[in-house]
């Protein structure tokens, strides 16, 4: 039998393995200011249109490396490199912009919706790849901008579940 001064022991070792609550921190005011100029959609949708071109930009050339000339055989080495030079920068030059508008409308698209809602989830994305889908595709058409946007749509949630933001 156990005596009376023996000291309780705890119910289970999990509870010994528990890491220690840390006390919560106030955000600095850089750190307040810093969230609110990103919480601004002119400056989000700024930086998506640069990251979006900047990511057109090594696509194209990437893209624009893996052309060959329909005339390869009769071409010296010179000449096929400054082929490959040359659809290198068209199809950097053409992706960039192609990119940049894409990731500015979107994110433009969607911080206004988000901001009109004031939610943050999937419906945001949907509609922001909508408008997107159907700015892109505009030139083609009524028929054109309605399958833009359509498909734009899946595309983006599809990428957002993937990614997994919306929890």
């Amino acid at each position: 039998m156990a005596s009376p001064d023996a000291e309780p022991t705890s119910s289970s070792p999990k509870e010994a393995e528990r890491p220690p609550i840390e006390p919560l921190r106030m955000p600095t005011v850089e750190e307040i200011r810093g969230q609110d100029i990103w919480n601004n959609c002119v400056v989000r949708s700024a930086v998506s249109g640069i990251m979006g071109g900047g990511l057109g930009l090594f696509m194209g050339m990437f893209l624009g490396a893996l052309d060959n000339p329909l005339m390869q055989e009769e071409m010296s080495a010179k000449q096929q490199f400054i082929y490959t030079a040359k659809q290198m920068g068209r199809r950097s030059w053409g992706s960039a912009k192609t990119f940049a508008v894409m990731g500015l409308v979107f994110s433009a698209a969607e911080c206004v919706v988000e901001k009109a809602r004031a939610k943050h989830d999937i419906t945001n994305t949907v509609a922001a790849g909508c408008v997107t889908g159907g700015a892109i595709s505009a030139k083609g058409g009524p028929k054109a901008a309605c399958m833009g946007c359509a498909g734009f749509a899946t595309f983006s949630v599809l990428i957002e579940k993937f990614m997994d933001r919306h929890t």
